[in-house]
């Protein structure tokens, strides 16, 4: 059969099926990987709901009028997790992951901005927005799709995310907003969303400069909550204006679902709402996609209803444990240094000590990916070059066993490392492939 081509004749469900499975065992195990945020594991029941629920589409709000509805209390439930005052009347919607909600979001802090810049009479062709140099990719889209300058700021030493004193530095009148992260993929560390709130509410209070903040919570919005309840980063803080998260991270669902919500409807311009009739009803819509699937969706309605909040603290306790457990294990092995040790998210970093010459962090992704554990290895971003670390993510479905086992096959290739009698030739390192963020 041609691989790239068309067939004149197909080969039939049965022998299709049998050919693409087979395939596919070629990939990594899902479970074994310690490089993705993405969910990887639900119940049985939950994986047959989605199948069940795969050809509803979620656009079409008037042909399923009870999967818009499941969406609209899922965004209910989300805005209560990120204590949004009742009496704003929070509004948000389901996207296909943080990306689209990011992009969302920041649509709307340019839209107000332009807005107020307009009613000043002011330019409008110089936007910028503040945020660290750790921000995920979409971010650097956004920034790139929709002309917006980018003010980055780059780490620094010890420190690995933006802080309230560089974040105030870099606004000035043409800021659409900063940009924190709760939960930085770098290292799995929070940044510090109230000490910047706090900063930002000083500026405006010195300068005037009324600066909207917006927390990228993609991981630690469905982490917090449960095991970090006293934290205030989401809309207790009034400069707070905006919030995603992905659902198919810490939310517990398969890919792809994410969640945009903003604090009140002020804060979402209406030039950015659409109405459609054409499929059968006068329905808003607020989406870069239009046609999705709704079965993620449903999924984390289930997932909410299944669990409820005792059930995400436990699952999210023991991912917690696992992580601690793993990070210690690591430590106590001798060569390596902890940057984190997973307290924040349950996701660590760690690199080798300035007295290791002999192997990289590559060297030690490639030997543990041999043993079939994706583990990956990448260097931080502008300023911080120099540094190289390896990075685990602890998901559901992840168990103390799992870990054991881990640990005691790190253990083993650690130590074949560290007997070499010399460094690794560099044509046999791992470090060719770089990890991408």
């Amino acid at each position: 059969m041609p691989l790239r081509t068309l067939s004149e004749h197909g080969l039939g469900e049965q022998m299709s099926y049998e050919l693409i499975s087979s395939e596919l065992l070629l990939d990594g195990q899902a479970r074994l990987n310690l490089a993705t945020f993405v969910t990887t594991w639900m119940p049985s029941l939950a994986a047959r709901l989605m199948d069940e629920t795969a050809d509803k589409n979620m656009i079409d709000k008037d042909e399923y009028p009870q999967t818009a509805e499941i969406e609209a209390r899922c965004v209910n439930i989300i805005a209560g997790l990120w204590h949004a005052d009742a009496s704003e009347k929070a509004t948000g919607c389901s996207t296909t992951g943080s990306s689209e909600a990011a992009m969302l979001a920041g649509l709307a802090l340019k839209w107000r901005w332009r807005e107020r810049m307009r009613a000043a009479g002011k330019p409008t062709d110089r936007p910028n927005l503040v945020t660290g140099t750790n921000v995920q990719v979409c971010w650097e889209k956004f920034m790139r799709y929709w002309d917006v300058e980018p003010n980055l700021v780059p780490m620094e030493g010890d420190r690995y995310h933006l802080n309230a004193e560089e974040a105030t530095a870099r606004c000035d009148e043409n800021t659409i907003g900063v940009v924190g992260v709760l939960g930085s993929t770098f290292d799995g560390s929070y940044e510090p969303i109230k000490e910047i709130a706090a900063a930002l509410d000083d500026l405006q209070a010195r300068t005037g400069l009324d600066v909207p903040l917006h927390v990228d919570a993609a991981s630690g919005g469905f982490v917090a909550p449960f095991l970090q309840p006293e934290l205030e980063w989401d809309f207790r803080l009034p400069r707070v204006q905006s919030i995603n998260a992905s659902g198919h991270k810490y939310g517990l669902v398969y890919p792809g679902v994410g969640w945009a919500i903003w604090r009140n409807e002020e804060a979402l311009p209406k030039d950015l709402i659409f109405d459609v009739n054409y499929l059968g009803g006068h329905m808003p819509t607020f989406a870069l996609n239009f046609s999705r699937p709704g079965s993620e969706v449903i999924a984390q309605y289930f997932m909410f209803a299944s669990l409820g909040h005792e059930g995400y603290r436990r699952v999210l306790q023991n991912a917690q444990d696992v992580a601690l457990k793993l990070s210690s294990g690591i430590e106590e092995m001798g060569p390596y240094r902890l940057l984190t040790k997973g307290d924040d998210l349950p996701v660590f970093a760690f690199t080798l000590k300035d007295t290791v010459t002999k192997y990289t962090v590559f060297d030690v992704s490639d030997h543990l990916r041999q043993r079939g554990w994706l583990v990956p290895a990448y260097s931080f971003p502008e300023n911080r070059q120099d540094l190289t670390v390896l990075r685990v993510v602890v998901r559901a479905g992840m168990t103390l066993d799992m870990a054991d086992t881990l640990l005691g096959q790190m253990g083993e290739e650690t130590d074949a490392l560290e007997s070499l009698d010399g460094p690794l030739p560099r044509e046999k390192r791992g470090g060719l492939k770089a990890f991408s963020h």
